[in-house]
């Protein structure tokens, strides 16, 4: 059976526009729908605290490695509870106005690891590095708040 497309070389108006309706709705609760609990951004928080201070536990034996484990265990309990209660996992890394913040992410990170590493690794300054993760899981859950905002604005065509 030839769809109207196919035996009239274009959609009529109305389905179309009937067509274009449903897209834009299915994107508002999308939008609804991605925007995760209010503790989910300061748990992710708490996981890059403890996952950027394990290196400050390196010499502590076993402490570091229950660090290291308690924050991989905890990122991965984070996705799988963000994807069950939204349904969809959507990439940090996706294209978009979300770039953004990905990329004032990642210079912010770069920029504290790097002077607690200094600090901790050349002048054995230790506990550098549990500064620079309580710094970063601050920063973290005020960027995945505003990514947040800007992925729904795009989904909104507000952007």
């Amino acid at each position: 059976m030839l769809s109207d497309m196919e035996t009239h070389g274009a959609l009529d108006p109305t389905d179309a526009a009937g067509q274009l309706a449903g897209l834009r709705a299915d994107r508002e609760r999308l939008a609804e729908r991605v925007v995760p609990p209010w503790w989910y951004d300061p748990a992710l928080g708490v996981v890059v605290f403890l996952l950027v201070s394990a290196l400050s536990f390196r010499d502590a034996g076993w402490w570091y490695f229950a660090d290291l484990a308690v924050g991989i265990v905890g990122l991965g309990v984070l996705v799988q509870t963000y994807r069950r209660i939204t349904g969809v996992w959507v990439s940090g890394l996706r294209a978009g106005e979300t770039r953004r913040v990905i990329h004032v992410w990642l210079v912010a990170y770069a920029l504290v690891v790097g002077a607690a590493a200094v600090a901790e690794f050349g002048f054995g300054l230790r506990g550098a590095m549990v500064v620079a993760g309580a710094v970063l899981g601050v920063a973290i859950t005020f960027l995945g708040r505003w990514w947040t905002r800007l992925y729904v604005a795009e989904l909104r065509g507000e952007l």
